[in-house]
């Protein structure tokens, strides 16, 4: 199993992904997946921190980030969806990709993962 200080690597690398992805124009295949593992990592990191047990399925990540907002974070379960959505749509071609602002929704996952980073710099890893 990783540790904190892993998943907040792994995230961290996915949101520079994300990063170079959302500027004009924008890399949308990029973005939805980066997007997605950056946002997936980061709570896996918040989950491992707090002792919330949760499972490598994407339904219960997007169940473990809402019950993260508890803990003060911004609940992110509605923009994994869509980006999951996204990635589905630029992998299989047959899913409809959800509308989003590239810019917004960069800065969204970077928010977030930043706020991972401050939290486990504030109490510490395990």
């Amino acid at each position: 199993m990783a540790s904190i200080a892993e998943k907040l690597v792994l995230a961290q690398r996915h949101l520079r992904r994300v990063q170079d992805a959302w500027d004009d124009p924008t890399d949308w295949d990029d973005l939805c997946l980066y997007g997605f593992y950056a946002l997936e990592a980061a709570v896996d990191c918040a989950c491992l921190h707090f002792g919330i047990l949760t499972r490598r399925a994407h339904w219960n990540r997007v169940d473990a980030a809402r019950k993260l907002s508890r803990h003060g974070l911004d609940d992110v379960s509605d923009l994994l969806r869509d980006l999951n959505e996204g990635r589905k749509s630029v992998a299989y071609g047959d899913v409809n990709p959800p509308e989003l602002d590239a810019e917004e929704t960069a800065a969204r996952i970077e928010k977030y993962v930043d706020s991972i980073a401050d939290l486990v710099k504030q109490k510490g890893t395990r």
